[in-house]
């Protein structure tokens, strides 16, 4: 018996029989042969990808949550049946992290020195985001970058500032007009260094120095309890510690009702790619659901406990 397989697109179905394709304008499935009786496609499944029929059952399945060919993060990731994306205007940080480049599908999470993460099951894609030198981009590292680079792209260049642990602001325009750190001991002051310069590779030298006196804690401090419910990208659910942990809400959607569900991503010790994680509880689905969180936010390295959910000071509402 030929298997049929047929794919409902907006108003319009593709059917394939052998390795014949035919488009059928009337939403009428090619037949099994020749004179044979035709299956109608019930009008329930409208949105389901059909794989096969065999005799007179149809076998459905979901639309895939995950594009192998996908590029960006918007198009590597579809939403749950039922949701929407959260829509954000051009130039946002929630549209800059959709279309932000990913590694191709299946690429391993790689560690600073280039070998590979011990852990290779757990992430379900990874960002095309390069690593400093050393072994420091990790978790709040990469969150400090992934904000740094956002505003650094749009020019914004007074909101590239993060608190040191000792409390020290660290912002980029002094280290852009040429001041330096100098420390000593827990003290730390602004010396002037070297002239202008907001090339590209001082940028990253900038963000690097960061890395090496910021973490969890000042990150956790420069940042605001969310209510759940108001959920947007560039949230954080985040423990300030030594070691402490936070991940970042990289993409959210929500349903009619106002349901919310969001993607998160990671960096990790030892440094190591920002990558997109899967849900623990769901591991084909890599969408966090607001529903499924009680007293505790469980990803597959890392349990939140409640009131970990937070917003970096610039992104306040």
């Amino acid at each position: 018996m030929r298997i049929l397989a047929a794919l409902l697109l907006g108003g319009s179905l593709f059917c394939a029989a052998a390795p014949l394709f035919s488009h059928a304008r009337d939403r009428r499935p090619a037949s099994r042969e020749e004179g044979a009786e035709s299956t109608s496609i019930p009008p329930e499944y409208k949105d389901i990808i059909y794989l096969e029929e065999t005799g007179k059952e149809i076998i459905k399945a979901e639309k895939p949550l995950i594009h192998s060919q996908g590029l960006t993060l918007e198009e590597r990731f579809s939403v749950p049946k039922g949701y929407g994306r959260v829509e954000k205007p051009l130039g946002s940080f929630q549209a800059y992290l959709r279309q932000y480049p990913l590694k191709p599908d299946k690429s391993p999470v790689l560690l600073y020195d280039g070998r590979e993460k011990a852990a290779q099951d757990i992430h379900a894609a990874v960002f095309a985001m390069p690593m400093v030198e050393g072994d420091l981009q990790q978790c709040a590292d990469s969150v400090i970058r992934m904000y740094g680079e956002y505003f650094w792209l749009m020019e914004d260049y007074e909101s590239i500032s993060f608190h040191l642990t000792n409390g020290f602001l660290m912002d980029y325009t002094s280290w852009m007009s040429g001041k330096r750190l100098s420390v000593n001991g827990n003290q730390v002051s602004w010396v002037k260094k070297a002239s202008y310069d907001n090339s590209r590779e001082s940028f990253t030298k900038y963000l690097r120095q960061v890395m090496v006196y910021a973490g969890t804690l000042s990150l956790d401090k420069e940042s605001s309890p969310v209510e759940e419910g108001r959920i947007l990208a560039g949230d954080l659910f985040i423990r300030g510690g030594s070691p402490g942990h936070c991940v970042m809400v990289v993409d959210t959607a929500e349903d009619s009702q106002g349901n919310q569900c969001f993607l998160l991503a990671q960096g990790y010790m030892p440094a190591q790619e920002f990558h997109v994680l899967k849900n623990p509880l769901h591991e084909e689905d890599p969408w966090y659901y607001e529903s499924e969180i009680q007293d505790t936010l469980i990803t597959p390295e890392y349990v939140f406990e409640k009131g970990s959910l937070k917003r970096w000071k610039e992104f306040k509402p």
